[in-house]
Parts: structure tokens; sequence; C-alpha cells
């Protein structure tokens, strides 16, 4: 494991750098945000948030935790960690920011694959207070040590990083804003988007919902500021054991609040499952 905390933000009032001095991150107008005694640092100003609590619920958070920590997206995490490191000059330092980290799992399994020949400075932000809070709780109270990395509440649509910061960006099934990941990404940096595809957890879906609504066929065109560069198409099969592993897989997605009353009812008296990981990795690099 070779990383490192990201240190380029950005204040999310005036777009200036922002510098630590002790637990407090500062721009030069004065407006300080302090660091909370778990390791992370509050940059989603209250005019900003749409909510009292936005994004993932602490139920949700801790169900996906105990999902991931399980291993079943592990195939995920290593395909993902591999586009990032590849074509990397032996040596250089890469910035990351996992843009939507949850509880952290794909930048604790990115600083795993890195080596000495491949140091990384990470940034996991979410807007969820609950995820980034889980994040920088990881491994505190166990024997693993926490990766070096900044943990941050922020938002997508108002990237508290500074302009051309970084080497490399990841979208894990979220939300992708593209001015701003334009914005963050050096010139030739890679923007990592993971999708569901159409047959992405079919399984539950067919168990939950009355019928299935025909997949769409995305023809959208390449982000403006951006060259496709591939994309992987990640499928392989998990069989889930116990009413718990299925709870949870529910709980983690959208699917929990769109099914239906008896839709649920239907997966909570499930005792196993096998469902289809069907997941699409495109690669896209900044223009210069």
């Amino acid at each position: 494991m070779n990383s490192l905390p990201f240190e380029a933000l950005a204040c999310p009032l005036d777009g200036d750098p922002l510098t630590q001095a002790g637990g407090t991150w500062r721009c030069a107008a004065g407006h300080s945000f302090d660091i909370a005694k778990q390791g992370y640092v509050n940059l989603l100003p209250v005019q900003r948030k749409r909510s009292a609590d936005p994004g993932d619920s602490k139920a949700m958070v801790a169900a996906r935790q105990r999902f991931l920590n399980a291993g079943y997206y592990q195939p995920i995490a290593e395909a993902v960690s591999e586009a990032v490191l590849e074509d990397r000059a032996e040596g250089a330092t890469l910035a990351c920011l996992d843009a939507g980290c949850g509880e952290g799992y794909y930048l604790r399994q990115l600083a795993n694959a890195a080596t000495d020949a491949a140091p990384l400075e990470l940034i996991g932000l979410d807007i969820s207070k609950w995820a980034v809070l889980a994040a920088a709780k990881q491994g505190i109270a166990g024997q693993k040590s926490p990766i070096g990395a900044t943990w941050v509440v922020g938002s997508n649509a108002n990237l508290p990083v500074q302009a051309q910061a970084l080497d490399r960006l990841l979208c894990m099934f979220g939300f992708p804003v593209v001015e701003e990941f334009a914005r963050v990404l050096k010139p030739g940096g890679v923007w990592l988007q993971v999708e569901a595809g159409p047959n992405h957890l079919r399984e539950l879906r067919e168990v939950i919902y009355p019928t299935l609504k025909p997949e769409r066929v995305s023809n959208a065109p390449v982000p403006e500021g951006f060259t496709q560069a591939n994309t992987q198409t990640l499928n392989y099969s998990l069989t889930l054991e116990g009413k718990a592993a299925i709870a949870d897989l529910l709980a983690m997605t959208p699917h929990l609040y769109r099914a239906t009353a008896e839709g649920r009812e239907r997966a909570a008296a499930l005792e196993a499952l096998s469902v289809t990981v069907d997941v699409q990795l495109s690669k896209l690099v900044r223009n210069g």
C-alpha cells in the first residue's frame, strides 16, 4: 500500500486554494473548515444542500459496507484499480478522486493495489456525511491501518478541488458532472465511469418489480472536452446465501425505494439468490 492524502483542495465558497493548518483548512479570504475528530472535513456549504441530510442514509451506508467488505464486488474493484494504474509514468505520483466514494471501498482497494513505483494521492468525496464518516473510520478500530487519504463531504456539482489538480477521477455508479470533471482533471487525465449494464442485478429486479421496463439503448455522445479511450464490460454471477446478504444488496441500491411493498416482501422471504453482475467501465481522457 502506498497512498497519501490529497492536498489541492479549494474553498467551496470562493474557489480559492485551501491550506491546512493543524486541524483546520483555510483559504486566503478567511473561510475555515475544521477537520472532524474522525478525520474528514465538511466542504458542503449549507446553502448548497438540497435537504438537511443529503445522500445515502446511515442504514444504506452500513448495508453497502457489509456487502462490499464481503467481497461480492471485488472483481469490479480489481478492474478499476488496474485501469487507474495502467499507462502511468514510473515513479510519478497519481492524484485520484473518487467522486461519490461511499464508504471508501474502491479507494481502499486501489491503495492496496498501489506500489512504491506508483504512489497515490487520494481523495474520497461524497455528499452523504454518513458515507464519508464511515470511510474515514475504516480500519481505525481493526487491525488494518486506515489508508492515507483525504475524506471530504462535498458535491460533484461543485467539487472543492483546485483546477487541473487530478490525474484520475472515479465515478462509481454515481452522477457525473462533466464540466466539473473537466475542470479538475489535468490534460491527459483519465475519468473512469462505472455504470450498471442492462442485466445488472436482473434476478433481484425480477423479484421486486411486477415487470421490468425495456432497457434503453444508450447512444450518448462522448462528453465535450473528452476523448473515449475504451469501454470494458464486466459480467459474472454471484450467489447470496441468507436473508441478511440479500437484504444488504437491496438496501444499498435505489431499488429499495422504487420497489413496491409486495416486492420488498418477496425479497425478504428469500433464503438464497443468484444474481448477475453486469457493469460497464468507460475510460475517457481529458483533452489537452
